[in-house]
């Protein structure tokens, strides 16, 4: 290592990262992300993630709609965000990253979701101009588009762009999940810079997949509402969060690296097991294939993320490659029982952000809001101490109290 190169690694510094922000509404009311929230806009999010959520780096996936790109000139504009180099927009304590999500249908499975990251506005409104005659509204949120995914991600890549297969489990629109068994079957292996894992598997199940071997795992959020901003995250080592910082990060270069996947506990997630879509049951996992519900009889099911990645596994135990990070289970405080709204803005305005209360502040901080039953929780959380009831059928798994 050259001495100019060992400075730089001695700047480097740690920041939290979620990748995976929606828009639901543009600054003047317009729907971008039908089923988001309305306070769901650029300039909301960069203050979410910034004052409150202790996000250093927000990958904002809608960015392909013209009126959010309006709406970006207009923070811009104003002198209140301004663009970085290495790619990005800055407000305050926090960087916006450009990205869209799309939807991909092909023959022989259901449909799944890309994530694709650009260097700069520029880039982005350039993407535009490609995407819109291959979708039917290009103002609005995970649109289908009308090409392939192999088009796609050539199209992305050649354009400096970044492709993340986004939670490639979960059985609505998950590559995994629902299309096909193998990534490699939907798109070029050596084009893909990172996979999402999504809410319901962890980086132990994962890694029961020879084929991810070689990628990058990251945990977002695929946030619909601005309490849900940093509910899966990363820890990240880079010298200035930026476009072009994140994707030495994604190939581990100059010493920036993945530190860590803050990841939703896999028992929590919506999908983790089994569910039927008739009686509403969740159906336990016993290792073998279920074809139909065993309270009602039904044969609609809904698949559960657990059971998938057993059948799509080619080894027995999980293995990971040198250098990939530890995945830490992490509890949002909206999941802990007696922490409500109210008591929320009381932590942030006291003891600090949501990414500082939930693995830096101590107990001691934290009960002075909470009381001491609530901080001990939070504590344990850290160190994978909580049982659970697990999620499947679409809703979320809770915190099972002794």
């Amino acid at each position: 290592m050259s001495a100019s190169q060992a400075a730089s690694e001695a700047l480097l510094s740690p920041c939290f990262a979620d990748l995976h922000v929606h828009i639901g509404r543009t600054q003047d009311g317009q729907y971008v992300k039908i089923s988001g929230s309305r306070n769901l806009t650029f300039r909301q999010i960069a203050e979410e993630a910034s004052d409150r959520k202790g996000i250093e780096l927000v990958g904002i996936i809608d960015c392909h709609s013209p009126p959010v790109q309006k709406d970006i000139l207009e923070c811009l504009h104003s002198g209140e965000m301004e663009e970085v180099p290495g790619g990005g927009i800055r407000y305050r304590n926090t960087t916006l990253l450009l990205g869209a999500e799309m939807e991909v249908k092909e023959e022989g499975g259901g449909p799944f979701h890309l994530l694709g990251f650009l260097p700069n506005l520029q880039a982005m409104q350039e993407w535009t101009e490609w995407m819109t005659p291959h979708v039917a509204n290009i103002r609005l949120s995970t649109q289908r588009i009308r090409v392939t995914a192999a088009e796609l991600q050539a199209e992305l890549v050649a354009r400096g762009g970044l492709l993340i297969p986004a939670h490639i489990f979960t059985p609505h629109r998950g590559l995994l999940g629902c299309s096909a068994d193998r990534l490699a079957d939907r798109l070029d292996p050596d084009g893909i810079a990172a996979v999402e894992l999504g809410l319901s598997a962890d980086s132990d199940m994962a890694g029961r997949l020879s084929e991810l071997d070689r990628y990058p795992f990251l945990t977002n959020s695929d946030a619909h509402s601005p309490g849900m901003i940093g509910r899966e995250c990363n820890e990240l080592m880079l010298l200035t969060p930026s476009f072009a910082e994140f994707a030495k990060a994604l190939k581990g270069e100059e010493g920036r690296r993945i530190l860590a996947n803050y990841g939703l506990h896999p028992e929590l997630g919506k999908y983790h097991e089994t569910s039927c879509t008739a009686c509403s049951r969740t159906i336990p996992e016993t290792g073998e294939d279920v074809e139909a519900c065993p309270y009602c009889g039904s044969k609609r099911l809904t698949r559960g993320v657990s059971g998938r990645i057993r059948r799509l596994a080619d080894r027995e135990q999980p293995i990971h490659p040198e250098g990939r990070p530890p995945y830490r289970p992490q509890v949002p405080l909206s999941f802990f029982p007696g922490i409500g709204p109210a008591k929320r803005e009381r932590l942030f305005a006291e003891v600090g952000t949501e990414m500082e209360v939930l693995h830096r502040v101590s107990a001691d901080a934290i009960a002075a809001v909470t009381g001491e039953r609530i901080a001990e929780m939070i504590v344990r959380a850290r160190g994978g101490g909580l049982a659970f009831t697990s999620g499947s059928g679409g809703s979320y798994g809770t915190i099972r109290q002794s």
